[in-house]
């Protein structure tokens, strides 16, 4: 079961971060980036996934530097004040709370990350400045950081019906990231593995995107072929 912990970050400013470990000792990490609606129940049903399935999991709050304890539901003033917010904290200082996360539940061993939305580009930046092993789960601002040079593994997730992220932005990730595992699902739309969204979950592309983020990370984090 996991609960909420205070994390140091390198602007001498304490967050929270939702942290749960596994039934058995961890065999690698993972620091989890949330949506633009902050720390809610389905982050946290996020960490508890991947602890269950063996890795010690935490998820920075990361707009505790703004505002504490955000936890937005997804209407249309959630959605705008999310943006807000994720446009106040910004890459770089996000970025630096990956890094503090990772630090925290560094005796896992080695850590990767997972990202969804604009935690999707947090996830791939993670991967291009921190080196570690990357899943982006629809990251409609990747294009903005597409010079970026990948220093580990990395696995796209998209929609092929995300109106956000077309199929030519999909085509400069092949471009960018020619070594980077990218998969499309032609079902779904924008925040498909967001269960309990009716609008936007859609089972089988979750399912299967799911099953290539358990793959990639039992690959780069533990070892597994």
């Amino acid at each position: 079961m996991g609960r909420m912990i205070s994390l140091n970050t390198s602007r001498m400013q304490c967050i929270g971060a939702w942290h749960a470990q596994p039934p058995q000792p961890a065999q690698g990490g993972i620091v989890v980036v949330h949506e633009i609606y902050g720390m809610n129940a389905w982050v946290r049903s996020v960490v508890e996934r991947l602890a269950q399935a063996g890795y010690a999991a935490i998820a920075p709050v990361f707009f505790d530097h703004v505002e504490r304890d955000v936890a937005l539901g997804y209407d249309e003033e959630a959605t705008r004040r999310g943006r807000q917010l994720v446009g106040e904290v910004g890459f770089e200082l996000a970025v630096e709370d990956v890094a503090s996360a990772a630090e925290a539940i560094a005796s896992a061993g080695r850590i990767g990350c997972v990202g969804y939305s604009w935690g999707g580009t947090i996830a791939l930046l993670a991967a291009t400045r921190l080196g570690m092993p990357a899943v982006s789960y629809y990251g409609s601002r990747n294009v903005q950081v597409m010079d970026e040079v990948a220093q580990a593994p990395l696995l796209f997730h998209f929609g092929a019906r995300d109106s956000s992220i077309p199929p030519e932005a999909i085509q400069r990730h092949r471009e960018a990231w020619p070594q980077a595992e990218i998969h499309v699902y032609p079902g779904a739309k924008h925040a498909f593995d967001r269960d309990g969204s009716e609008e936007y979950f859609h089972a089988d592309s979750s399912r299967l995107a799911r099953e290539r983020t358990a793959a990639f990370f039992a690959r780069h984090l533990r070892g597994v072929a």
